[in-house]
């Protein structure tokens, strides 16, 4: 008759581990891949940006083919046109970088995320970086698609053109960057605010509303605030030929960029000063 021998049981090492940033990262990854408004707000820019691109060159081609008298002298960017879609996918992002923010604020998630990273900012590091590498990477693919699709439409009456065109890559990419950056503003908006319905009414005002106060403005006071709006100054950068009068497309970038800045700056001081 054999006797049994209790086996020894490993000690379990301690449960969790030092708060370190790569750690914040990951479990904003898994708050951001988890969340369905994820899904359908990207989706919505995604639509937006490859449908309202096709829609822009068969428009452009209809003119081509039926012109009438207000078309006289119409010719095409195809660059511009095929990336048309990103002025709507701009307000999806917009929600959506909200939305990372504002939500976890609505639910009381936000008291569990700042008891588990009691030093609060690297909470809104990892987020905005989170939020902003999944912007670029589907923004990016989503652009080419649109362009190519594009391309495709405009080829049929030969005004289409390629990435190797001047400034042509540059347009792509940057209406995947002008788009990210964006982004990572309203998730800084978000943080400020708190508020789903007020930080997405802030995103809109900005894009939207805020060009058309400074376009009554007397002539010269609008020539010389327009440019340097978040939205005019960035998507310099998203065009192959700016109007005159706008800024230089990489200038324009640097310049939403600062908007950008000063916003997790200020968000930073509201996230560690007010209470959860």
């Amino acid at each position: 008759m054999s006797t049994a021998t209790p086996t020894a049981v490993p000690a379990r090492g301690p449960v969790g581990g030092p708060v370190t940033l790569p750690r914040v990262v990951h479990s904003e990854w898994i708050k951001f891949r988890t969340l369905r408004s994820t899904y359908f707000t990207l989706l919505a820019a995604v639509v937006f940006m490859i449908g309202f691109g096709l829609l822009a060159c068969y428009g452009a081609i209809d003119h081509l083919n039926h012109p009438d008298m207000r078309d006289h002298g119409f010719s095409i960017n195809a660059a511009d046109r095929s990336l048309r879609g990103y002025l709507a996918a701009q307000l999806a992002v917009g929600v959506l970088g909200v939305l990372v923010v504002s939500g976890e604020y609505s639910t009381g998630m936000i008291r569990a995320s700042l008891s588990a990273v009691p030093r609060r900012l690297p909470v809104l590091w990892a987020k905005a970086g989170v939020f902003g590498a999944v912007t670029f990477v589907v923004t990016l693919i989503t652009a080419f698609v649109a362009f190519f699709g594009g391309q495709a439409v405009l080829s049929a009456n030969h005004v289409q053109t390629t990435l190797s065109a001047a400034g042509v890559t540059r347009t792509v990419v940057g209406t995947s960057l002008y788009l990210t950056a964006i982004g990572i503003l309203a998730v800084a908006v978000g943080t400020m605010i708190r508020n789903t319905a007020g930080g997405i009414a802030a995103i809109f005002g900005m894009l939207l509303v805020l060009p058309t106060l400074v376009e009554v403005l007397p002539a010269n006071w609008s020539s010389n605030i327009g440019p340097y709006l978040p939205g005019a100054a960035g998507q310099a950068v998203a065009t192959l030929n700016p109007d005159p009068g706008t800024l230089a497309p990489w200038t324009g970038y640097g310049v939403l960029w600062i908007y950008v800045v000063v916003a997790l700056i200020g968000a930073a001081a509201v996230l560690k000063r007010r209470d959860a």
